[in-house]
């Protein structure tokens, strides 16, 4: 069975935030053996600036690329990334396997975004839009988004 792991940056604090998380941890468990990861968000001031970011970013990207397995094929959410459809991305759950790599790594960051070392590591850069959303929706819309692209995989309805 493939194994997808979720490392996010930072907790979910609102209980309809966990609550929606848990029910797609519970659909996904048919299609995959699913693991989501909360590492802690390096801390910063009030009005941090470029280099402290910076500084901050590249601490959380260490702690990330030491959860990475070796042979896992990662997808790091960025903006910078590649805005793709939901059947797209079921392809991408579907054809990775086929590669060879039984764990594909989906890495969200904190608000600050991602270290270049992270971005540097991902097999695929994805993008859910232009727009910008908190990362703690993010891994919400994310989950939806890996269970609907199995759910397109496996031929049902949910998709329509």
């Amino acid at each position: 069975m493939l194994q997808v792991m979720i490392l996010c940056v930072g907790k979910l604090k609102e209980r309809y935030l966990t609550d929606a998380c848990a029910e797609y941890t519970k659909r996904l468990s048919a299609f995959c053996k699913l693991t989501l990861t909360e590492l802690p968000e390096a801390r910063l001031p009030d009005s941090p600036s470029d280099a402290e970011i910076r500084k901050a970013l590249e601490k959380e990207g260490e702690l990330i690329l030491s959860k990475i397995p070796r042979d896992a094929y990662v997808i790091p959410m960025c903006i910078e990334g590649k805005m793709i459809s939901s059947p797209a991305l079921s392809e991408k759950l579907t054809s990775v396997p086929l590669s060879g790599k039984s764990c594909i790594v989906f890495v969200i960051g904190s608000s600050c975004g991602l270290s270049d070392a992270v971005k540097a590591r991902g097999d695929f850069k994805l993008s859910m839009s232009p727009m910008t959303f908190p990362h703690q929706l993010a891994r919400v819309m994310l989950l939806e988004q890996i269970y609907r692209g199995f759910m397109i995989a496996a031929g049902n309805r949910y998709h329509k």
